[in-house]
């Protein structure tokens, strides 16, 4: 089979490899789409928030058909549609342990969920990072109808969160530097996507100066980070969800008290993936339109290379056989 490897650090290439074969407990999935995460592009320069080693596969996000089970499988067989999480327990798919960015690779059956019948192995693959923008609003104590939401930063999670919180009833105002993303946020719900500098005049004129309920960061830039805490009212909620670590940037950490602020972090998305699949199922969100470049396996180099200019995509996917079809 064809993979994409990282040999060592720095190193990645599209390599032939053994298709692997599965034990009593394990399921053989062949792949169909595989997006491209800027973590993985991390993985390659040697970061990654826990211990990993090379050669290792990455692709954490993704969806595929499962080919064949152990005898002491139960809940898939051979032809079913799914996808499947990223955080198992101390290891994490795609990064400790060798992920989907191959035509065929092993998972465990507890990792699983069946994809409903309703959402494209295209949307498959962006289940992932929308359940940890899903996740995110749900550690924030969730959001209506009743509340206005400043999302920050436009990457695939940004619009993920801009998706999700429109969907659930919020007004939502997305702050981006990029015309293109702001024109993705915008048709994914959002009621107003201005530049940075435009937010302030935008977020007073929409909330008479009350600011945002809940704002949810999506950047990862300190600066950024820390002027969310300027933007949120009055006992708001500020929810962060950009990965940055070890970076420094002044904040004004009094507003935290003088506000009465509820402040959360998350990181991927663990017990939500049921929900998840079935509010994409249920809401009609198409997060398609996210995907701006596909290609095959025999391309993986040049997917990397896509992921690495964020000016000119959105999302890279890596689209195999009966991907658009399935």
């Amino acid at each position: 089979m064809k993979a994409l490897q990282y040999a060592e650090r720095g190193r990645a290439l599209v390599a032939e490899l053994p298709t692997p074969t599965i034990a009593d407990d394990e399921v053989l999935v062949a792949a169909r789409s595989v997006g491209v995460c800027h973590s993985d592009i991390d993985l390659l320069e040697g970061r990654y928030i826990i211990p990993f080693e090379y050669p290792l596969i990455p692709g954490h996000e993704w969806s595929g058909e499962v080919v064949a089970v152990g005898p002491k499988v139960t809940g898939f067989r051979p032809g079913d549609r799914v996808v499947g999480e990223c955080v198992i327990g101390a290891d994490h798919f795609g990064f400790s342990i060798s992920g989907a960015a191959a035509e065929f690779f092993v998972a465990k059956p507890g990792w699983l969920h069946h994809l409903p019948d309703k959402l494209s192995h295209t949307m498959g693959a962006l289940v992932e990072p929308f359940s940890v923008a899903y996740y995110a609003i749900v550690r924030a104590g969730g959001v209506d109808a009743s509340d206005t939401v400043v999302v920050l930063g436009a990457g695939p999670v940004g619009l993920a969160v801009t998706a999700a919180a429109a969907a659930m009833g919020a007004r939502v105002v997305v702050a981006e530097p990029s015309a293109d993303r702001r024109k993705a946020a915008e048709a994914l719900g959002a009621t107003l996507a201005v530049g940075p500098d435009e937010l302030d005049t935008a977020l007073d004129g929409l909330t008479r100066g009350r600011g945002a309920d809940l704002v949810l960061e999506a950047s990862g830039r300190p600066d950024v980070m820390a002027r969310a805490l300027e933007l949120v009212a009055f006992q708001g909620r500020v929810g962060y969800i950009g990965i940055d670590v070890g970076q420094e940037a002044p904040a004004k950490l009094g507003l935290i008290q003088s506000k009465e602020l509820r402040i959360t972090g998350s990181i991927g998305s663990p017990g939500v993936w049921p929900e998840t699949l079935r509010f994409l199922a249920n809401s009609g969100i198409d997060l398609s339109p996210l995907v701006t470049q596909r290609f095959g396996i025999d391309e993986a180099l040049d997917a990397l290379d896509a992921a690495h200019h964020p000016e000119s995509t959105i999302k890279a996917h890596l689209e195999l056989e009966g991907a658009l079809t399935g």
